[in-house]
């Protein structure tokens, strides 16, 4: 293995509140991928957005390809040969793959700047990458996979050598992560250290060398990955062995709660029908792009129907905006919680409250401020969301906590019908865990549970029942209890093989 790259020894960080590192050290080997893991809230991304400049060091000292470095800049950092892909993509939507590419560093003619020259080695660069995007698109236009790839073009056209890589796979289907993958292990081939940074474990053994892993803000051990079983890992992340990873709770099988009848709404939701019964989770599975996004929604009131029968408790409910879904006990935890779910720069209060307002107001319209300190207070014990105080920023928790938030203001309005979108992309095994019981005490409550997931096994795992969509259309259902990934995967792609076929 190669020399040490990078070595940072007793990082320490604090926020208001929070001690997010405490004497933390950290290596990284040339040409190798180093997997660093830990809950959210461990502190990965504060010690990596030290390392890239993002953030300074309170105390510690830091080496990078040997030399000691104080507090850096982005530039610096850059400068210094670190890269970072952030797990929230930063790109200038309105611009093209090349201007992204090189913004703030364009190559210049004499009068002018040289996009002739700049085009070109965008076009080199992800000529060798092996990655078909043209540089003149619009990043707007690509989907996520393809701005991920422009992200590593990106870095690598800085002449990166230390490259760090925050949840790259969240947003991927199985054929872009394997493409990611074989990018990796091009880069490392050429001596670039890479830092991975992921809550998907199954994944490590493709690529990764050896693991750190951290908790509450402390270094707890490095290891070589050939040396350390999943369950260690796991452990070490968490302080606790899990014992389940998809604890599962059985109920009778109860009255039809939630009822939706050919529903339509634009292209990718064509004819849905399916029922949710009491003491029972559905799961709906399928490949991005699928439409099952689009099915929540279309559910929830964000987007038109065209047409379509919701019925709750055996009544048929008008949803044609989210505040009538909600009137009516339908509530969505969205997939992107930091920008659909939460106002991150609001307190937990403030957001836990912000939707209850016609339950905390008087006639005046003014809150009454002990039914607000119930409610939240109760909301932050039931689900266990971990937070120095009500008063602290949303956007300051870890994605789980944050997670909790969004499904705690709604369950304080006793609503019948509750739908998870991605209810665990992008939090740490032991949130994962804890979503799962969250949604198995909803389920013996008597309350509608519908969670759509891009992981098969968790659907398998969580789901009584399971609804598979592809191309706008149910394809498929099965009782999760005998199912197999492989017929999920077959229903998955029914249209996808019928155009083949033909």
């Amino acid at each position: 293995m190669g020399e040490i790259i990078v070595s940072m020894s007793g990082i320490s960080k604090s926020f208001p509140g929070v001690k997010a590192l405490d004497h933390v050290s950290f290596e990284l080997r040339e040409g190798e991928v180093m997997a660093l893991l830990g809950e959210n809230g461990a502190g990965k991304s504060t010690l990596m957005k030290i390392l890239s400049g993002v953030y300074t060091r309170d105390e510690g000292t830091m080496k990078i390809f040997g030399k000691e470095y104080g507090d850096l800049t982005p530039k610096q950092a850059q400068q210094a040969g670190v890269a970072i892909i952030h797990q929230e993509l930063n790109m200038c939507r309105h611009l093209s793959v090349t201007e992204n590419m090189f913004l703030g560093r364009e190559i210049r003619g004499r009068f002018s700047l040289n996009n002739t020259a700049m085009e070109e080695e965008a076009s080199r660069i992800l000529s060798d990458l092996r990655i078909d995007i043209d540089p003149r698109e619009t990043v707007g236009n690509l989907p996520v996979s393809k701005q991920q790839m422009v992200e590593i073009a990106k870095a690598l056209s800085t002449n990166a050598r230390i490259l760090i890589m925050d949840e790259p796979t969240s947003s991927l289907t199985a054929k872009e992560i394997e493409d990611l993958f074989r990018i990796i292990r091009k880069l490392k081939a050429e001596g670039c250290g890479i830092v991975y940074i992921s809550h998907r474990l199954e994944e490590l053994a493709s690529i990764v060398d050896r693991v750190t892993i951290m908790r509450d803000g402390q270094f707890i051990l490095q290891s070589d990955f050939a040396d350390i079983t999943m369950d260690q890992i796991i452990t070490n992340m968490v302080g606790r062995e899990i014992k389940e990873k998809y604890p599962k709770v059985s109920c009778p099988k109860g009255k039809t709660i939630f009822e939706v009848k050919h529903l339509n709404a634009g292209r990718m939701v064509r004819d849905i029908s399916f029922s949710v019964s009491e003491g029972e989770i559905v799961g709906f599975a399928g490949l991005m792009g699928a439409g099952r996004t689009e099915t929540t929604r279309a559910i929830f009131g964000v987007d038109p129907k065209e047409s379509g029968e919701i019925f709750v408790d055996g009544k048929e409910i008008r949803i044609s905006c989210p505040e009538d879904a909600i009137r009516n006990g339908v509530v969505l935890a969205p997939e992107d919680r930091k920008k659909d779910g939460l106002c991150t720069k609001l307190s937990i209060r403030h957001n836990l409250a912000l939707p209850n307002l016609d339950l905390l107001c008087n006639r005046l319209g003014i809150v009454n401020s002990q039914k607000e300190e119930e409610l939240c207070e109760k909301a932050v014990s039931n689900l266990r969301i971990k937070t120095p105080g009500l008063s602290i920023d949303a956007g300051n928790l870890s994605g789980g906590n944050q997670q909790k938030v969004v499904v705690g203001k709604w369950l304080a309005r006793n609503s019948r019908v509750v739908i998870f979108d991605e209810p665990t992309r992008g939090i740490d095994v032991g949130a994962k865990v804890e979503i799962y019981h969250l949604m198995n005490e909803l389920k013996q409550k008597g309350i509608a549970v519908v969670f759509v997931s891009s992981e098969m096994s968790e659907v398998m795992g969580i789901a009584d029942r399971i609804i598979v969509m592809c191309d706008g259309r149910i394809t498929g259902e099965l009782m999760a209890a005998g199912a197999t990934q492989e017929q999920i995967l077959t229903m998955a792609t029914a249209f996808e093989s019928k155009k083949i076929s033909a």
